[in-house]
């Protein structure tokens, strides 16, 4: 049995965590995540509204931890997150969203073509991209990592998996987000900068996608802050939509 260490320093028995997953819908089996990687500035006018000139910039990536991905209508009641909840964050006071595409990997490749992109997809999910911004602002003026901006505990509340074998690969649909009933973010998938295959593509040249992969695609514009007390409904059509209370 493997070991960890008590406050005294003494060995103690160590159970491993149990893998995070999703659920998939219509389906009893789960999806197992292994990594998770998220696409910046994948829409044009989300990219000025921060700031950048989307037309000079191949697509980029970074990472959130597996166990920060959930599925909303589940919570994490392990860890005291009850279903359709989400815990507001230590550390900030300017919690945004950011709604997007999430791409689940079921097949493995490197350096994979745009045009077989598509056959290394097992489904798609509608998530939220919760982003401490003050926390990231100040890492960009200091030229440091968003790690702790982006990869905080339960920052990607998720929908369940739907297989691309009933929903198809989604090129074109409306995807949106209120908060307390007001439109705040609405889109449409066919606006990306880099669409689906493109960024398999770019990222597979980079590391080895995996059964297990997710990938969050980036977000339209009109992302903003959120409070304890706020209800978000978001969503994308023909894929899911999820709601959920921040706490």
């Amino acid at each position: 049995m493997p070991f960890s260490t008590t406050e005294t320093g003494s060995p103690a028995p160590f159970s491993p965590p149990t893998p995070t997953s999703l659920p998939i819908v219509d389906s009893r089996e789960r999806f197992y995540l292994n990594r998770v990687y998220c696409v910046g500035r994948n829409y044009a006018e989300h990219a000025r509204e921060l700031g950048n000139d989307p037309d000079r910039e191949p697509p980029f990536f970074f990472a959130k931890p597996a166990d920060a991905v959930f599925a909303v209508t589940e919570g994490v009641l392990a860890r005291g997150v009850a279903p359709h909840t989400v815990p507001y964050p230590p550390e900030t006071d300017n919690l945004h969203f950011e709604m997007e595409l999430v791409v689940a990997i079921g097949v493995a490749g490197t350096d994979i073509a745009a045009t077989d992109a598509l056959a290394h997809v097992f489904g798609y999910g509608a998530g939220v991209d919760l982003t401490r911004r003050d926390l990231q602002n100040a890492a960009k003026a200091l030229r440091r990592p968003w790690d702790l901006a982006k990869g905080f505990d339960f920052s990607g509340p998720c929908t369940p998996i739907a297989p691309a074998s009933v929903v198809g690969h989604p090129e074109a649909a409306c995807i949106w987000l209120d908060v307390d009933g007001a439109r705040c973010q609405t889109g449409d998938l066919a606006d990306q900068i880099w669409p689906v295959p493109g960024v398999i593509a770019a990222l597979s040249r980079f590391v080895t996608l995996r059964p297990g992969d997710l990938i969050f695609t980036g977000t339209p514009a009109g992302v903003g802050r959120i409070e304890p007390g706020n209800v978000v409904r978001a969503g994308i059509d023909g894929v899911g939509d999820l709601e959920f209370l921040v706490t």
